[in-house]
């Protein structure tokens, strides 16, 4: 498939991006509007091409909008230094780290809480519903 001329779908199957979320990074502006073919279609080129898979890359590794929309803004700017972007992933990988201690943490308070269960009781003397009940 040529890279100029894509509408919509064909942006969405070649990036798996959901149509609705595409129209929707148009509406914030993290994708520009794009041109409109004779039949009033979207029309997107490869530069929307490019910009839509940053974003989504961008997206799986959990990087907010917010701050995608700060990256793209440096991106464009090709002499800029780095140390911007350096900064915005760092921050983001203190926070994802954050995130994975305290899963980690609730994961081990989860396994105490099933340990306590013998199975095979009725509710009234459930150990895990206790156990949540109490501090």
């Amino acid at each position: 498939m040529k890279r100029e001329n894509l509408k919509i779908g064909d942006l969405s199957d070649l990036t798996g991006t959901k149509v609705v979320t595409i129209r929707y990074y148009e509406k914030i502006g993290l994708l520009p509007s794009p041109s409109r073919s004779a039949n009033n279609y979207r029309s997107y080129d490869a530069a929307a091409l490019d910009r839509l898979r940053f974003i989504r890359r961008c997206r799986d590794l959990g990087f907010s909008l917010d701050q995608i929309r700060e990256l793209l803004g440096m991106a464009s700017d090709v002499a800029r230094p780095c140390r911007e972007v350096d900064a915005i992933t760092a921050t983001h990988l203190a926070q994802v780290e954050r995130k994975i201690a305290d899963l980690q943490a609730l994961a081990a308070e989860l396994r105490h809480i099933s340990a306590k269960c013998r199975g095979g009781g009725t509710i009234k003397n459930c150990r895990i519903l206790d156990a949540m009940s109490s501090d």
